[in-house]
């Protein structure tokens, strides 16, 4: 601690030294005419805190007739550079109150000043804390950081994001305006975790960007039209899996845009999916499901469930198709008995107001989970007249009566003590102390089982031991 208030008093006297208005000896021009602006520094602290200034201060020592050295540095911004030299004074650099924008702007002009050690800090903080700012603006990051040698951990953040999690850039804000030779990258990845028509929409996406005269219509395009939309694409639409999809699919989604496609691809795509029985069907003998050599397995906080069992749950709960190699919800852990102790109150106070959330219980000495799915958000009442309706007491049994000894019942075993049982009562014997509950954003639900007001849409039962089979 003593040597903390040491530190923290050297750091105020150099910061003062930085302010001096009387002794410096050098000047600092930063900026391209006019955005030009001036500052001052001291030779010495430039030349041992940073190699890229060393150097130039080698080849322009100060003469003895009192002159004060002069440094340009064109390439770095004038409103970036105050926050550069006040790190090089004092060693440290408070990055909350700056945009991510901006920290990628002092991450450019460190590397121009080879301030390393802020280099790689500054790229370990951009992955840890800006993640979702990186994925959203994936182009941006992917061009800087192979500009440069320096930003060698952006780099490999980028090949793993794209080896590993594709979907997140075709998802990302920036998706139009990546490179062609990027997107080829892309839709060669056999880990690209979405759907072939969702692949199809994006790229049908990213040619319209390219091309903003034309209309989203391809009902009104002219021949012109078409032939402008088949230059943009000719390169990226050998790696589309058209096989892969569902007649209904070819019908709806690619048929108007036929025109663009080789005309030898055109012919077999017609007279394959024109001999399907059930427009839900694919061409199985021609089909190339994008199975991935490496399964992404996003960490889910979890004793219950494996990642495995949640694109299963996903799936039931979205309606998608159990072939489709899909998890298109973030599993957020809300509450876990053994954590936060089995009570209905705890349950409340961390779930209430909460919508579309999934809780698991699983049965001791067994293999059984049982869990459900709540579309609507979690109430605490002070009544239980509608079975289940908020989720607290009540729920499904086969009267529709509510149960007051069952608090668990809205979604089985939520509260941790017990779950569903054919009468509405709780067993604490059966269930292990491990119940979870998860928050699903973006979660909706089609259908499901919803039996007697119960405000659980979908329920299900499996085994841990079960793991989806694509």
């Amino acid at each position: 601690m003593a040597n903390n208030k040491l530190l923290s008093k050297l750091s105020q006297n150099l910061l003062e030294i930085l302010n001096d208005d009387e002794y410096y000896d050098t000047t600092i021009e930063v900026g391209i005419d006019p955005y030009v602006k001036i500052f001052r520094s001291h030779m010495l602290i430039l030349y041992y805190r940073s190699p890229y200034l060393k150097r130039i201060l080698s080849t322009n020592k100060k003469k003895n007739d009192g002159a004060l050295v002069h440094i340009k540095l064109p390439d770095i911004l004038p409103e970036i550079f105050p926050i550069i030299l006040k790190y090089i004074y004092v060693g440290r650099l408070s990055l909350e109150e700056y945009d991510t924008s901006n920290i990628i702007k002092i991450l450019e002009a460190a590397s121009k000043l080879s301030l390393q050690e802020l280099v790689n800090y500054l790229q370990s903080y951009l992955i840890e804390k800006k993640a979702n700012w990186i994925e959203q603006n994936f182009n941006l990051i992917y061009q800087a950081s192979f500009e440069n040698d320096s930003f060698l951990e952006l780099q490999k953040y980028c090949t793993d994001l794209i080896s590993k999690q594709p979907d997140k850039i075709f998802r990302s804000l920036s998706f139009s305006s990546i490179p062609e030779n990027l997107l080829v990258l892309l839709l060669q990845n056999n880990n690209l975790q979405m759907s072939e028509i969702q692949v199809w929409e994006y790229v049908l996406k990213w040619g319209l960007a390219r091309n903003p005269e034309l209309s989203s219509d391809p009902t009104s395009f002219s021949k012109d039209d078409f032939d402008t939309l088949k230059n943009t694409l000719q390169q990226l639409i050998p790696f589309i899996r058209f096989y892969n999809l569902t007649s209904k699919e070819f019908s709806d989604k690619v048929f108007p845009y036929m025109k663009i496609l080789p005309e030898e691809l055109c012919m077999d795509l017609l007279k394959t999916f024109l001999n399907l029985s059930d427009p839900n069907n694919k061409p199985i003998v021609k089909s190339n499901p994008r199975i991935p050599k490496e399964i992404y397995l996003e960490n889910v906080d979890s004793k219950i469930i494996t990642y495995q069992h949640v694109e299963l749950i996903s799936k039931w709960i979205g309606s998608f198709e159990i072939t489709d190699r899909l998890t298109p919800y973030k599993f957020k852990l809300l509450f876990r008995g053994s954590r936060d102790g089995f009570t209905s109150n705890n349950f409340h106070n961390l779930c209430d107001n909460q919508f579309r959330t999934i809780t698991v219980a699983k049965v001791e000495d067994s293999n059984e989970i049982l869990g459900g799915y709540n579309p609507i958000a979690w109430k605490s009442v002070g009544t239980f007249g509608v079975p289940g309706a908020h989720g607290h007491g009540g729920g499904y049994n086969k009267y529709g009566r509510n149960d007051t000894t069952n608090e668990a019942f809205g979604v089985p075993g939520a509260h941790g003590r017990g779950g569903y049982n054919k009468y509405g009562r709780h067993d604490t014997s059966r269930y292990d102390t491990t119940n979870e509950a998860f928050g699903v954003p973006g979660a909706h639900g089609h259908g499901g089982y919803n039996n007697a007001k119960s405000n659980l849409e979908r329920k299900f039962y499996m085994r841990s031991d079960w793991l989806p089979i694509f």
